[in-house]
């Protein structure tokens, strides 16, 4: 112990001897201390060790020290005050080092008492109590710290700065330094000395610390309890010592350095986070294809110089690969390739070994301990990593700040973009491209307005469905391709905007092109046609509110030559006429009644319309059933042709294999509107609802398929997938219900487009079978199964068909109901004579009436038939209900199945009839269609104007003619009976009395 105890000798022990000078009360502490230590009679030295006795000395001297260092030198750094920005940064560097030092001392002084306690009372006190040992983190944390801070002040010279400023004040006080420093010249700078003065007082306590510790862990067994926080401490000491030589010698290189460079290099790389790690003057590189004279690396940057020029990539965005010789690697940042090639193959494994060490050091964002490249962390960096960046270089992201994921410096996963302008990004990238979904914000000229584009978009630009709000109040749901609508789309402006429309149709490269509906609220008309550069062009019809429609042939958004036109009362003109529906030149009016006039037609100021032609009233009144049978756009429009844009993305994303990452894509999605994105930038965010969050991954949904093939199962399967609005089949079925809507509801509930709908009702069955054979293919070859044959479509998709039906014919449906309500009030009897049912077919025997009567009536028991309601012909009744048995009446029942039922109901009739009279009778159709209505206005169907003209469109063309056939015809006969206005209007007499006999 002697010997450790006189190397104790040097500036450390005159600098403690000088500060115990300077300090009388502390010295007789410590005089004291030692006292108590040394003397011979004291028998608690011999209890203890002479290494935890020598650690206490080595505490006291460092601690004093400590104190000496910052009266002496530390708090006269701090006086000066800077004027200049660099030199307030330096007082701040000092700033941050004084309180380190101040963590230091107080961990220190912690220390220094946890040794005094145990070697007072050895016996109470046990070895694994001194602070060294049960907090050896805590304590090197905090020497990490002043390290840190001591070495960033020597980095940038912040002493010699500091000195400077004051120089004539140091100037007179280095004959004391020469005192503390016992190597220090008179010829020797004050801010060297200073340097000095700093780190050898600590280099010496943690080499003397390390000494001791391993000689304190010998002395304890290998059982001892102390043993592995002896072992831990010292590991930790060790570290320290090695990490603390790396982190001066890196401080000095760097400061070195500074005297190599120009004045303009120097002002942009000088910062106290900058350590220099390697310099190509000490292992020659030289980089391809860019120059460089000098190639420097920092632990946060590698920096090339060429000329007055620095070019600096933040290692946290460079990626490291292997070169194609042993002399090169490559480098990628996210705006430069290049390589640095070395002389020989060893100064390549330095450099690239210490620029990937760096890189892994940067994105940890902590030093490597003990030494670069030292640590449990992996020694590769990763190649997905986050960070932000600001492009420089001409291009589409120019002055653009992305922050997010990256790949092979390459944006790639989620970030985000914001440009100075005030455009916004956020989404997925690929490659360094947008591809996937995002959200970009652009500002308009006006304040607080931004167009909010929510897109897939494929190797930067939009691509797939999307929803565009635009700060017009505008807003678009449909696909795109190349950043431009394209495909199906729906473009909607509010009420409130100056020129309100609605478009529902194709585009074609930011165009309404192709088959198109668009509703002109100004107008009050809907066009249902043909498109082309963003004008109506070629056929088209158009419907006004008035219940005017006409067809015709447009150009460049007006409509030439010849059209017919029908209006609201069945007239027919076919001939030229204006758009405000003036006739001009020549034309054909057919009027109501039947009567014609052909001849020519204009008009002028104040003489209204004028013709001169012949008017022939011989002809017949026409057929009520003709005039409705006059259609509109019936071979103009090719019904498979129309909306194309709705099925092609479902049959390409099909044909690629039904893509999970094209999932998406085709389905859409759901995210928060714009409205409130608008008010700040800060909310941009890119939360949406996936279509996988409720339909499932694309492989179940298959799997799905292929378990249900048998019949019911499979209708079972199709009705849910098509409930589903996030399941392709769901998907693609709305998409074509609003395409429907758009075209027929509203305005577009006219008798004269029927027959369009109709067509686009079968081909919308047909198009969603071919879907599901679709998937179903997809699905089989998924499982390395041969495609099977196709089948009959017509029992998959009538019932989910129906909501288009309810549409059609919703008017119709209006005044049914009316009739149905009316005759809801009327009791059997009543019922059965309103309608002029022969009394001898009633059902009344089969009733069961009560013989109560009140005292001293004396009315027959028969007149209790007036009291009854809902119970003649029951069975016939509740049989017809059973096509209304769920609450979702006819998306549950089949069509076919719906004509048995009505089958069945005849019977239920002509049995009941046949009962009653007591033979077989068959029904005529003058006593039938009677019947009929009555069963029907006590089955209460709702809808059956879309029920009846569903089945009629979707019946097997084997039943034309037949008993189907003819009961359908007469089912179709009673509900435009009951839309009468005698059936709907009819009232009972004001004063009728129930009671009183028929």
């Amino acid at each position: 112990m002697g010997s450790l105890l006189s190397s104790e000798v040097g500036w450390s022990w005159a600098f403690w001897a000088y500060s115990l000078r300077r300090h009388p009360a502390p010295m007789a502490a410590i005089r004291s201390n030692l006292a108590w230590f040394s003397g011979p009679e004291s028998g608690t030295l011999a209890m203890c060790s002479p290494e935890e006795a020598a650690l206490l000395r080595l505490e006291e001297v460092f601690s004093a020290t400590l104190s000496r260092i910052n009266s002496f030198v530390l708090q006269p750094l701090l006086e000066a005050e800077p004027s200049d920005p660099w030199g307030r940064e330096c007082l701040q560097l000092l700033q941050q080092l004084h309180r380190s030092s101040q963590q230091l001392w107080e961990v220190t002084e912690e220390s220094l008492h946890s040794l005094q306690e145990r070697l007072r009372h050895p016996d109470s006190i046990s070895l694994e109590s001194l602070l060294l040992l049960h907090s050896a983190d805590r304590v090197l944390q905090v020497h990490l710290e002043y390290i840190e801070s001591y070495t960033s002040c020597v980095a940038v010279q912040a002493f010699q700065k500091a000195v400077k400023r004051r120089s004539e004040y140091w100037q007179g006080q280095r004959k004391a330094l020469q005192q503390f420093l016992s190597g220090m010249s008179s010829e020797g700078s004050v801010g060297t000395a200073l340097v000095q003065a700093l780190r050898q007082p600590l280099t010496h306590h943690v080499q003397q610390c390390v000494l001791l510790l391993l000689s304190l862990r010998d002395t304890v067994g290998e059982s001892h309890p102390t043993r592995e926080l002896l072992v831990h401490t010292v590991t930790i000491f060790g570290n320290l010592q090695s990490f603390m030589r790396q982190e001066l010698d890196q401080a000095m290189a760097t400061q070195a350095l500074w005297h190599t460079l120009s004045s303009r290099q120097r002002d942009v790389l000088c910062t106290p986070a900058h350590r220099l790690l390697q310099d190509s003057q000490d292992i020659p590189v030289t980089v391809t294809p860019l120059r460089a004279e000098r190639v420097l690396l920092f632990d946060d940057a590698l920096v090339l110089l060429q000329g007055h020029s620095v070019h600096t990539f933040d290692l946290k965005l460079v990626w490291v690969e292997p070169g194609q010789d042993r002399c090169m690697f490559h480098l990628l940042t996210p705006e430069e390739e290049f390589s640095l090639c070395s002389k020989d193959p060893q100064g390549q494994v330095a450099w690239q070994w210490k620029v990937t060490q760096a890189v892994c050091q940067t994105l940890r964002r902590k030093k490597d301990f003990p030494v670069l490249g030292a640590g449990l962390e992996p020694s590769e960096p990763p190649t997905c990593r986050c960070g932000a960046y600001t492009f420089r270089a001409e291009g589409r992201f120019s002055q653009a700040t992305y922050e997010g994921e990256w790949y092979g410096g390459r944006p790639h996963g989620k970030g985000t973009l914001k440009w100075p302008d005030g455009r916004n990004h956020v989404g997925d990238f690929c490659q360094g491209l947008e591809h996937g979904f995002g959200i970009r914000l652009v500002p308009q000229a006006s304040e607080d307005k931004f167009d909010c584009y929510k897109c897939h978009w494929r190797e930067g630009s939009m691509c797939g469905y999307g929803i565009c709000e635009y700060s017009t109040s505008e807003v678009y749901k449909g696909y795109f391709q190349e950043g431009l609508r394209h495909g199906f789309g729906v473009l909607e402006s509010t009420p409130q905007t100056p020129q309100p429309c609605r478009y529902t149709g194709h585009w074609e490269r930011g165009q309404r092109s192709g088959y198109g509906v668009q509703d002109d609220g100004d107008r009050g008309e809907r066009y249902i046609g043909m498109w082309q550069a963003d004008q109506r062009h070629g056929p088209g019809v158009v419907v006004t509110q008035a219940g005017v429609c006409y067809q015709g042939t447009f150009q460049a958004d007006k409509m030439v030559g010849p059209g017919i036109l029908l209006c609201e009362d069945d007239s027919l003109y076919e001939g030229t006429f204006t758009r405000d529906l003036t006739f001009v030149g020549k034309g054909k009016v057919t009027f109501p009644n039947g009567f014609t006039l052909e001849g020519s037609f204009g008009s002028g100021a104040g003489r209204g319309l004028h013709t001169q032609g012949v008017l022939d009233t011989a002809a017949l009144p026409p057929d009520p059933g003709s005039t409705r049978k006059r259609q509109l756009g019936l071979g103009v429009f090719p019904v498979e042709s129309r909306w194309q844009g709705v099925y092609g993305p479902f049959q390409d994303f099909v044909q690629a294999g039904c893509p999970g990452d094209l999932q998406e894509a085709l389905l859409g999605f759901h995210v928060q509107s714009s409205r409130e994105l608008r008010k700040s930038q800060e909310y941009l965010c890119c939360e949406r609802t996936h279509p996988e969050d409720h339909a499932g991954r694309m492989e179940d949904i298959l799997e799905e398929l292929l378990q249900h093939r048998a019949p019911e199962a499979l209708q079972q399967c199709l009705r849910k997938a098509l409930s589903n609005s996030l399941h392709p089949l769901g998907k693609l079925l709305r998409t074509l219900m609003l395409t429907f809507q758009a075209t027929y509801s509203g305005i577009g509930a006219n008798k004269h487009l029927q027959g369009l709908a109709q067509e686009e009702v079968k081909q919308h069955a047909q198009e969603l079978w071919a879907a599901y054979r679709g998937l179903l293919q997809v699905a089989l070859q998924c499982k390395g199964q041969a495609p099977e044959e196709d089948q009959d479509a017509e029992a998959s998709f009538y019932s989910e068909l129906f909501t288009l039906y309810l549409l059609l014919h919703e008017r119709e449906d209006s005044l049914y109901s009316q009739g149905i309500a009316n005759l809801s009030l009327f009791p059997d009897t009543k019922l059965l004579e309103f309608l002029d049912v022969q009394k001898h077919l009633w059902p009344l025997k089969d009733l069961m009436l009560t013989t109560n009567q009140p005292p001293g009536d004396r009315l027959p028991h028969f007149t209790r038939y007036s009291l009854v309601r809902d119970a003649c012909f029951l069975s016939a009744t509740e049989c017809l209900q059973k096509m209304i048995q769920l609450p979702r009446c006819s998306t549950t029942v089949d069509p076919r199945e719906k004509l048995e039922v009505l089958e069945r109901t005849y019977g239920e009739i002509e049995a009941t009839v046949s009962r009653m009279l007591g033979q077989e009778h068959k029904l005529p159709m003058d006593d039938l269609l009677p019947l009929l209505i009555y069963v029907v206005s006590r089955a209460q169907i709702q809808h059956l104007g879309a029920e009846i003209h569903l089945i009629r469109d979707m019946m097997a063309p084997i039943h034309t003619g037949g008993l189907y056939d003819f009961l359908l015809t007469a089912l179709e006969s009673c509900y435009e009976h009951i839309q009468k206005e005698d059936m709907r209007l009819h009232r009972l007499p004001s004063r009728w009395n129930s009671r009183e006999p028929w």
